[in-house]
């Protein structure tokens, strides 16, 4: 993602989404099927809104269903 630049407007965020263990607590490996949405991600970028209080690297949480889902590349 370092070859593409995407800035966010306003009061928007981009986030890139965590890639989610494979494998249980207990050592259960789990097919691709079971697994969920992503719902932890890493902050890439903010917007120019200063009521934001998040930084660039910021680990998050995000809703499992989204509002915009962008795919670069």
């Amino acid at each position: 993602m370092s070859d593409i630049n995407i800035e966010p407007l306003g009061s928007r965020v981009l986030i890139r989404p965590l890639e989610q263990e494979s494998k249980t607590a207990s050592g259960l490996l789990l097919p691709e099927t079971a697994k969920e949405n992503p719902q932890t991600g890493e902050v890439v970028a903010i917007g120019d809104d200063e009521e934001i209080k998040l930084k660039v690297n910021d680990k998050v949480l995000f809703a499992k269903y989204m509002r915009y889902r962008v795919q670069v590349g």
